[in-house]
């Protein structure tokens, strides 16, 4: 197979001083710790995406924007490896770093997908990710009139020429003399009540929950039965399990309404879419936000078991309210991140650590929630230094 052909950034990559394979071979026994529930310190874990490479100069060098990475195949393909590859040299974290025995990429469409995917045009601004507006505003209705989306139509179509132009480019080239894995976008979903506000705008969703609650919930439900078959789809096409044991969604917007709300308006649909999408469980939920309140109700009624918070969170409250089996993710506020020193990031990881969301030991600590572009290196080193320095002992 031949090499692909992608250039590096210059310098020197700043985990160049690193024992890789001793690094590796520790944090792979952390995990296993983990998983088995008898956790020998908290793992850290850095969550990036295609945003904080994009916007970072020593990653991506040439500027390549968001509009060139998103409407070319190939500009897609070679970034991601790019970015794969500075990720593994330069973000401490407990992960795999240093070559890896394989690079796994995959179709990127971020969050606009599921929007497009209705419907709702794709916008590419200056300095930010891409986003859609909401398409169906002025006449929700509309959006029924059209029937459901096509699972392999629309942007998903364009992401499945993706997906097969990467298998081809795999099939046939190495990257530093690795093979290539590829993997599928449209899998998961942001969550009703998320992509409901993506497509009518947020001020009608909340408004319509009081006001005409019959009216949202056949939207909602016109999206829930939509993204069912767009996932059973494309895992028939993949063939992938039709109820695979792990399960994982998001709903970020959950966090504009009260829990009687949730119950009422959008738990339904949430349980519909775990009976039909997923095993028993237990299942995993991303919420940014404060959405907390919900918490226990998500607990109890879906299985969850696995929480991936964003901000602001009291880790000391969901720790208590939650017990000391599920698990929690969660740490430091992105901007804090960004903008403090070392010393105050150790602070803050001290105090998460000391508020009693280890109780039990199943906590990770992470970025609350997804690395800021502009993030320091050092900073990023703090928090993992911090975490394992504060991870161990009761």
């Amino acid at each position: 197979m031949r090499p692909t052909a992608v250039d590096f950034p210059s310098g020197a990559d700043h985990l160049m001083g690193l024992d890789f394979p001793t690094h590796n071979a520790e944090v792979e026994q952390v995990w296993q710790a983990y998983r088995r529930g008898q956790p020998t310190r908290t793992p850290v874990i850095v969550g990036t995406n295609t945003r904080y490479f994009m916007f970072n100069h020593q990653a991506n060098p040439q500027g390549i924007s968001f509009r060139q990475y998103s409407e070319d195949p190939a500009v897609m393909f070679e970034m991601q490896l790019r970015f794969q590859r500075w990720l593994r040299f330069n973000v401490l974290q407990d992960a795999a770093l240093g070559l890896p025995p394989r690079w796994s990429i995959g179709v990127d469409f971020q969050n606009y997908y599921e929007a497009a995917w209705f419907g709702c045009p794709i916008q590419y601004f200056d300095g930010q990710v891409p986003d859609t507006q909401p398409e169906f505003a002025d006449c929700p209705e509309r959006i029924l009139a059209e029937g459901l989306p096509d699972p392999f139509g629309g942007v998903m179509a364009r992401a499945w020429r993706y997906y097969e132009y990467f298998r081809q480019r795999a099939a046939h080239e190495t990257f530093l003399d690795r093979p290539i894995d590829v993997a599928m976008t449209g899998l998961g979903t942001d969550g009703v009540m998320t992509v409901a506000c993506n497509l009518f705008g947020a001020d009608f969703v909340c408004t319509a929950m009081v006001e005409e609650p019959e009216r949202l919930h056949r939207l909602f439900e016109f999206i829930t039965q939509a993204t069912i078959a767009r996932i059973q789809a494309f895992r028939q096409r993949l063939g992938l399990p039709m109820k695979p044991p792990d399960f994982g969604f998001a709903d970020d917007s959950i966090a504009l309404i009260s829990t009687p709300m949730y119950r009422q308006h959008v738990l339904p649909h949430h349980r519909r879419l775990c009976q039909e999408l997923a095993g028993p469980g237990p299942r995993a939920i991303h919420l940014c936000g404060d959405a907390t309140r919900h918490f226990v109700t998500i607990r109890d009624a879906l299985n969850v078991q696995t929480f991936d918070t964003g901000f602001p969170v009291d880790f000391s409250a969901l720790r208590r309210q939650l017990g000391p089996a599920v698990r929690i993710l969660g740490g430091p506020h992105i901007e804090l991140l960004r903008t403090s020193t070392p010393q105050q990031v150790r602070q803050e990881v001290r105090r998460i650590m000391h508020s009693g969301v280890r109780q039990g030991g199943m906590f990770v600590l992470r970025e609350g929630n997804n690395l800021a572009p502009h993030t320091p290196l050092e900073n990023i080193d703090a928090l993992y230094r911090a975490g394992r320095e504060f991870g161990t002992g009761s």
